[in-house]
């Protein structure tokens, strides 16, 4: 597979504050990669230098070959971008918001795009309704048709299903694995551990620094935790008194239950031995990637500090 992003050192601030640290990532093509990361911590300033939409304060490197600084008005016109509200014309119709974008940018086949976009994203009955009036998940589809009607080579998605329902965001994702299949490179911010499962492979970032890559898999395994998961009656709320121990660096509630997770095997069961009695029962557990996410952001200082 060949490189689709190749970017090095990238700083980006504003207003005095560093937001984006050495930045460095490669992608290949056809691949569909996870940006995770708390709010505030420098994934959409990211993807928008990626795609020229920012200019890096320093750094270098390219997309779809092309110089992200030099050259970012060709990156523009092969990307597609997906921003996190919905940013179409409420007062047109689906199909009109559909062409409209077309013609602004001066496509070819208007008529075929279109009607072909309308069909694979199920929007054909529903061409002539108000933008306004649809309903999340009917929007996040429009939204999607018209990024991605000029055929992009980059897809850029800025958490695109924060409130959607779940039915919409599985659809909405099949979709994304269709377009990766036929070639298409996505990146795609989310703040859902799920959604984070789905992707090729994740990028984690907090307060613009790059804590970690890989599959899903791989950042699990690299944090290192030793998880164990209690259940019994008032167990979550041991939480606050677990934390007080060094060797515990995670003790999250996940529903009536509570992960305790930390590094050093043998010292966090020793940490635990006292709570080792009726009503709690422990059992070994794999860490998830929610469990990874806490734990890492327990790892750097926001920047707003």
């Amino acid at each position: 597979m060949t490189v689709a992003i190749r970017v090095e050192g990238l700083n980006k601030s504003f207003g005095g504050r560093r937001v984006v640290k050495d930045f460095a990532i490669e992608v290949e093509r056809g691949r569909i990669t996870g940006f995770l990361g708390p709010n505030g911590s420098g994934k959409t300033t990211t993807l928008r230098m990626l795609c020229g939409l920012l200019t890096p304060d320093s750094g270098s490197g390219e997309a779809l070959g092309y110089d992200i600084i030099a050259e970012s008005a060709e990156i523009k016109r092969r990307t597609g971008y997906m921003t996190q509200r919905f940013s179409l014309y409420e007062d047109l119709t689906i199909e009109e918001n559909l062409q409209f974008s077309a013609r602004i940018r001066d496509l070819d086949r208007v008529r075929q795009r279109v009607e072909a976009a309308l069909d694979q994203l199920g929007l054909t009955e529903r061409r002539r309704q108000l933008a306004g009036t649809l309903s999340g998940g009917w929007k996040q589809r429009l939204a999607l048709a018209t990024a991605t009607l000029h055929e992009p080579e980059l897809l850029l998605l800025d958490e695109p299903t924060a409130g959607v329902d779940p039915q919409a965001r599985r659809t909405f994702w099949d979709e994304i694995h269709r377009l990766a299949a036929d070639g298409l490179t996505v990146l795609v911010s989310t703040h859902y551990m799920d959604e984070a499962e789905r992707c090729h492979d994740i990028a984690y970032i907090a307060y613009g620094e790059l804590l970690a890559r890989g599959t899903a898999e791989e950042v699990i395994r690299s944090a290192g935790l030793v998880t164990w998961r209690g259940e019994g009656p008032g167990v979550d709320r041991l939480s606050p008194e677990l934390l007080g121990d060094p060797a515990i660096e995670l003790a999250a509630p996940f529903g009536l239950a509570l992960h305790v997770s930390g590094r050093d095997a043998s010292a966090l069961e020793t940490a635990l031995e006292p709570y080792r009695r009726p009503p709690f029962r422990w059992t070994r557990t794999e860490p998830g990637l929610e469990d990874v996410f806490i734990h890492l952001m327990g790892r750097v200082e926001d920047n707003f500090r």
